[in-house]
């Protein structure tokens, strides 16, 4: 019998994509139910999501990526989640799939999907840091990483070093033609600093996570997520 899948959508202010994104979920026969978490959207975000077809819970004020996430990990007891973007665009039922499949064979715990950024993106992909936000994974995964690590990009890596630390199996798969709306469509040229301080976090995330994994205190924080629970 096949696990229950819920894809859960985190969104701020993607009215333009988000229904696109609901609707691909939607039609997938692997995925069960669809949760979109507005985090503070002050646009049509919520409205278009549920117009889509998707649970929508729509927070008052924004929380940030990770918080959003564990609010829809909450609001679902499915034993698998398949984390996308809002943003997306060109996804297709063929890419959920690619995703999911590993997942509910058993063959990996979590699996990443790498957005085509482009020529090289195919073999550039897997060697680079693996933050992508579409990854399909067991809930228990998630349950695994402290509140602490909801912030900013530190989820992402966090998601990878509790597989890692717990000897779980975790790849990536491509997904030919998927981008996302990007910061310089959505602001302009206010995008140049936004980029900086992102790909900053997102390097100084992965050393906060690293060495909170190396000194043991995430483990200890951790503890109670049994391994037989995996």
């Amino acid at each position: 019998m096949k696990m229950r899948v819920a894809a859960i959508i985190p969104a701020f202010n993607e009215a333009e994509t988000i229904a696109g994104v609901v609707e691909t979920a939607m039609r997938s026969p692997l995925v069960d139910e669809v949760i979109v978490v507005s985090d503070g959207s002050t646009d049509c975000t919520a409205e278009a999501a549920r117009q889509a077809g998707a649970q929508v819970f729509d927070l008052p004020t924004q929380s940030g990526k990770g918080s959003a996430l564990r609010h829809g990990v909450t609001w679902t007891d499915a034993p698998i989640v398949l984390f996308l973007d809002a943003d997306l665009r060109g996804l297709r039922e063929e890419h959920l799939e690619s995703l999911l499949s590993p997942v509910l064979s058993g063959s990996r715990q979590m699996n990443i999907g790498l957005r085509d950024r482009g020529k090289f993106s195919r073999f550039l992909g897997p060697r680079l840091p693996l933050v992508s936000g579409e990854r399909a994974l067991l809930r228990t995964i998630f349950e695994m990483v402290p509140d602490e690590h909801l912030k900013g990009y530190m989820v992402e890596a966090s998601l990878n070093f509790a597989c890692r630390s717990h000897g779980l199996v975790y790849g990536s798969v491509f997904m030919s033609g998927v981008k996302i709306r990007t910061k310089f469509q959505k602001v302009g040229w206010k995008a140049f600093p936004q980029y900086a301080r992102m790909w900053w976090q997102v390097l100084k995330a992965f050393w906060v996570v690293r060495l909170a994994y190396a000194s043991g205190k995430v483990n200890e924080l951790t503890s109670k997520v049994k391994r037989k629970e995996l």
